[in-house]
């Protein structure tokens, strides 16, 4: 790990270079603001520690320039100061610094707050797979750098058998879901007791956040489609990897957000796009589903539930894309032959 010291008084960054070599840390040196934002630029360190109070470009100044460089931006910077002052460091947190720490310091003080940071900015520039190995592997990091040992411990994996329910509309949320395995339908109802299916989620997704943000009754309602596996991470920790700190929190929303943008193109394309459009979407999310192998067993009238129309009116659309080759139909059983030609149907609203 390269650590940039800056630090006009002498005896102080020789000391403090001499505690971070001793701990293997390369360390490199500048003596002002102007040196050390122009090592900055060149050396691109891990880490960038330094003093506020010097002549000519002050720590804040340094801060400034390098947030304002793509390529300096997101290394971690700690400031070294003897100002206290509530002002002082609301002034520093505010241009993006990342810690602080008041001379003066020991170099026990020194090296955990190098090396809690850097946990931390190793966190942030993770990217995890959203699978179950992905998630362990994202909870044993963020508990290293929340220092919370049983973050996570009472989260529990469940069987639910095919039609389950997990919940209903106006429930309270208690837990953030994650299909370790099989597949979910999200839906509403309507109060004539039609259904709307708003959501499918298969392994490796995440479901059920947004009522535990935004503190609300589920307005919707879950049931599991095929026998699948649920991970259950309760609330308490779902809001600790949220809130307790930027780093672990940016990674967390990083796995969470995946089905957001898919849900809101489906919300679009309810309102703007022909049923012929919307069915041949439906049956490539469900193609998708099943890993493109597997022929489609659903209902017509779960069928219709996604595509926010009539089963009459889905029926005459698979019969239109039987006709043309697109799909095959054996009794209740869907398989897809054509799916690029099934995405064009969705782009160009081919209609007969």
């Amino acid at each position: 790990m390269k650590i940039l010291l800056i630090e006009d008084n002498t005896e102080i960054r020789e000391n403090t270079s001499e505690i971070l070599s001793l701990a293997n840390y390369e360390v490199l040196s500048a003596a002002n603001g102007k040196v050390g934002v122009e090592m900055a630029q060149r050396e691109k360190p891990d880490m960038i520690v330094c003093d506020i109070m010097m002549p000519g470009l002050d720590g804040y100044g340094v801060l400034h320039i390098l947030n304002k460089k793509p390529e300096t931006a997101s290394i971690p910077f700690i400031f070294l100061t003897a100002k206290t002052e509530r002002m002082d460091i609301r002034k520093g947190m505010n241009l993006g610094a990342d810690d602080y720490l008041t001379k003066p310091f020991n170099d026990i003080e020194l090296l955990d707050a190098i090396e809690t940071r850097l946990r931390k900015h190793s966190i942030r520039s993770k990217e995890y797979e959203t699978s179950a190995a992905g998630l362990e592997h994202f909870i044993s990091d963020a508990k290293k750098v929340l220092n919370l040992r049983e973050l996570c411990d009472e989260k529990k994996t469940k069987f639910y058998k095919k039609k389950n329910e997990l919940f209903t509309e106006g429930d309270t949320p208690r837990f953030l879901f994650f299909v370790q395995s099989g597949s979910v339908k999200i839906f509403k109802s309507h109060p004539d007791g039609k259904e709307l299916i708003t959501n499918l989620y298969k392994a490796s997704d995440f479901f059920g956040f947004e009522p535990l943000l935004e503190e609300n009754n589920y307005l919707d309602s879950a049931v599991v489609l095929e026998d699948s596996e649920i991970v259950l991470i309760p609330k308490g920790d779902f809001l600790t990897l949220l809130n307790d700190h930027w780093d672990v929190s940016a990674s967390f929303i990083a796995l969470l957000c995946k089905k957001v943008s898919e849900k809101e193109k489906q919300l679009l394309n309810l309102a703007y796009n022909s049923v012929r459009q919307r069915t041949a979407e439906a049956l490539l999310k469900l193609y998708q589903l099943n890993g493109g192998k597997d022929k489609i067993s659903i209902a017509r009238e779960d069928l219709a539930k996604i595509v926010g129309t009539a089963s009459e009116s889905v029926i005459r659309i698979l019969s239109d894309f039987k006709e043309e080759g697109l799909i095959e139909i054996e009794t209740s059983k869907i398989k897809v032959l054509q799916p690029a030609k099934l995405e064009k149907v969705v782009r160009w609203n081919v209609a007969r």
